[in-house]
C-alpha cells in the first residue's frame, strides 16, 4: 500500500501533539457536589467542579517527553531545594550549580502535571502553560553568569486576565476561550525584559468576579472551580485572583501575578496563606489587562514571602505612556527589596480597629506580638463613611472600559465587542457558559449613570476613603492601619492606598488568615518593612497538607 506524503505528515502531527498517556481523566463528581449542598456557606454549594471546556491533557502535551525524562526521582531529589524557598536562595543555588533555570522550570511543570492530574489533589488552578518555557529556561542558563535582576529565570504564573501573545487570555470566560491578543500586557513585557520566565496562566473568578452574583469565588467557565489546598471544597479559595493564590500556596511556581479592583489580591492571599500586595494606583501599568474599572484596577504580586513580593513588584512596575495613571507616580519611591530585609518593628506606630480586636483571636494575637516586640499599637473606632455609588462606578466603567480593551488591546476578532456581546453569547448555552447566571454583567448593561455623575461619585468616594484611614492616622500619628484579609479593601481602593497582606495564622478549623497593613499612597517601602518584620517574628506560613 502506498502512503502519500501528506498522510505521513498528518500521522506525524497527531503523534507529536497527542500525549501517549492520559494523565487527567474526567470523573463523576455527582457525589462531591451533593456533599457540598449542605455547606454552611452558600457560595460553597457548587454546581460544578471540573471544567466542561478545558482538557487538562492539552496543558502538558508539549512537555511530555521532557517531563518523562525528568522523572519522579529527580522531582523528589529537587523538592528540598525548591519547595518554599525564596528567590535569593534559588538564585544562590543556581549560581552554585546545584540547580539550574531549566531544572527549576521542569520541576514546576512536573509538579503541576502530577498534582493537577490527580482528582484527589487537583486545584483546577492552571488554564495554560507556556509552550516555549523550557527552551527559554535553557537560554537563561546560558546567560546566568551575567549581571541580572533577581527575577531573572524565575518561573512566574499570570492571572488569566493579563494579555500574553503566545497563550490565550480568557478572563475565565467561554466568550474569550480562543482569544489570543496581538501583544503582551505592559507588565509582562516589563517582567520579560528583566529575564522572568512566564510559566503559564492561572484560573480566576470569571471576569474578575464581576460576572455572576453570589456565585462561588474561583469559578470560571474555562477553568471550572478553583479549590483551596488548605481545605478542598471546605474553605473558599478567595477571589478574584483565586488561581494566583492557590498556585502560590501549592508551590506551582516561584510567584504569581494577580489583579485587584477591590479585594481581589487581598482576599485569595488571605485564604491561601500567601503574601499579597495591592499597589498604589499608578505604580503598575494596566495596559493589556482585561478591565473592570480604569479608576480602581491594578495588578500586584502574590508570593510565599515578603522579599519575593518586593522583588516581583520592583520588576513589574514602570511608567507606561499608554496608562496615564503611571505617569503621575513619583520617580523615586524607595527600594522595596532593601525595605523587605527589615527585621525591627519597634519604631512603628500602628492602628488596630476595635471591632476586629473584640471579634478575632488571631488579630488580637498579632497585635500582642507586635506590642511585645516594641511596636506601638493604638486601638480606635474608624469613622463611618458612605459608599454611595460604588457599584455604579464599577458598572459604568466596565461598560466603557471593556469595549475599549477589545478595540485597543485585543485582536481584530473581538475589536467590536462589548458587554452586550458577552451576555448574548452566554445566553446561547446557559448551562455551559453561565451556570450561576450573569447578574453582575446584566447590572453593567442596565447602568444609566452619566459621565458627569460618575466623576462626582469617584471624587466623593475618594475623599471618603482617604478620611477613613487618614483621620485616625493623623489623630494618633500612625504609620499604618492593621486589618484582616480584604476586610477594608473597598476603603483602600477608593482612597488609592496600597495594602500588604501577610499570613497571621490559622483558625481552629485550619483556615488561613492574614494581617493586612494599609498606608498612604506610594508608601510601599514602609509596608514592606512592616510586613518583613512581622513575618520574621512569626513565620506563620505552613505548607498545605498533601502538597508538601
Amino acid at each position: 500500500m502506498r502512503i502519500y506524503p501528506f498522510i505521513v505528515m498528518i500521522i506525524c502531527l497527531v503523534a507529536c501533539t497527542n500525549p501517549s498517556s492520559e494523565y487527567w481523566k474526567p470523573y463523576d463528581e455527582t457525589a462531591e457536589l451533593q456533599a457540598n449542598q449542605t455547606h454552611e456557606n452558600q457560595r460553597m454549594q457548587f454546581q460544578l467542579i471540573q471544567s466542561k471546556l478545558l482538557d487538562k491533557n492539552d496543558l502538558w502535551v508539549t512537555y511530555e517527553k521532557a517531563l518523562n525524562r525528568f522523572g519522579e526521582d529527580q522531582y523528589q531529589a529537587l523538592k528540598p531545594l525548591i519547595i518554599e524557598q525564596d528567590i535569593p536562595t534559588l538564585q544562590s543555588l543556581i549560581k552554585s550549580g546545584l540547580l539550574s533555570y531549566e531544572k527549576l522550570t521542569l520541576f514546576y511543570l512536573y509538579r503541576i502535571r502530577k498534582l493537577e492530574s490527580d482528582p484527589n489533589t487537583t486545584l483546577h488552578a492552571i488554564l495554560a502553560l507556556n509552550p516555549k518555557v523550557i527552551e527559554q529556561a535553557k537560554a537563561k542558563d546560558r546567560q546566568k553568569n551575567t549581571q541580572q535582576h533577581l527575577i531573572f529565570g524565575m518561573p512566574i504564573l499570570l492571572k488569566d486576565n493579563i494579555n500574553t501573545q503566545d497563550m490565550p487570555t480568557t478572563a475565565g470566560a467561554a466568550f474569550l476561550q480562543s482569544h489570543v491578543p496581538y501583544n503582551d500586557a505592559y507588565i509582562v513585557s516589563q517582567l520579560q525584559a528583566k529575564g522572568a520566565l512566564i510559566l503559564g496562566k492561572v484560573n480566576l473568578s470569571e471576569w474578575a468576579y464581576y460576572f455572576c452574583d453570589g456565585c462561588p469565588l474561583g469559578y470560571s467557565a474555562v477553568g471550572g472551580q478553583t479549590l483551596n489546598p488548605y481545605g478542598r471544597k471546605v474553605f473558599e479559595s478567595g477571589g478574584s485572583s483565586s488561581g494566583s493564590g492557590v498556585a502560590v500556596a501549592a508551590n506551582y511556581a516561584v510567584a504569581a501575578i494577580g489583579s485587584e479592583t477591590s479585594g481581589s489580591i487581598l482576599s485569595p492571599s488571605g485564604h491561601n496563606a500567601v503574601v499579597g500586595c495591592k499597589p498604589t494606583i499608578g505604580l503598575v501599568s494596566r495596559t493589556g489587562i482585561v478591565p473592570i474599572s480604569s479608576t480602581l484596577d491594578t495588578a500586584g504580586p502574590m508570593t510565599k514571602n515578603v522579599i519575593d513580593n518586593a522583588i516581583l513588584l520592583n520588576a513589574m512596575q514602570g511608567k507606561d505612556a499608554s496608562d496615564p495613571s503611571t505617569t503621575k507616580a513619583p520617580d523615586q519611591i524607595g527600594d522595596y527589596i532593601v525595605a523587605s530585609q527589615n527585621r525591627s518593628i519597634s519604631a512603628y506606630r500602628l492602628g488596630a480597629i476595635k471591632s476586629l480586636v473584640k471579634t478575632d483571636s488571631l488579630y488580637r494575637k498579632a497585635i500582642s506580638t507586635l506590642r511585645s516586640n516594641g511596636a506601638t499599637v493604638v486601638e480606635f473606632d474608624p469613622p463611618n463613611i458612605e459608599f454611595k455609588g460604588f457599584l455604579s462606578l464599577l458598572n459604568k466603567e466596565m461598560k466603557n472600559d471593556l469595549p475599549n480593551y477589545f478595540s485597543t488591546q485585543s485582536n481584530q476578532n473581538f475589536a467590536d465587542d462589548n458587554v452586550q456581546s458577552v451576555v448574548a453569547f452566554n445566553q446561547q448555552d446557559s448551562l455551559l457558559r453561565m451556570p450561576y447566571g450573569q447578574g453582575r454583567l446584566m447590572g453593567v448593561i442596565e447602568e444609566d449613570i452619566t459621565d458627569e455623575e460618575l466623576k462626582t461619585v469617584i471624587d466623593k468616594l475618594h475623599i471618603s476613603g482617604i478620611s477613613f484611614f487618614r483621620e485616625p492616622m493623623m489623630t494618633y500619628n500612625l504609620d499604618a492601619i492593621l486589618t484582616i484579609n480584604n476586610y477594608h479593601a473597598a476603603h483602600a481602593a477608593v482612597a488609592f492606598y496600597p495594602c500588604l497582606t501577610v499570613p497571621m495564622g490559622y483558625t481552629d478549623q485550619g483556615e488561613p488568615k492574614n494581617l493586612t497593613f494599609v498606608a498612604e499612597s506610594f508608601t510601599e517601602p514602609k509596608l514592606y518593612a512592616l510586613g518583613a518584620a512581622y513575618e520574621n517574628l512569626t513565620l506563620h506560613r505552613q505548607l498545605p497538607k498533601g502538597y508538601e
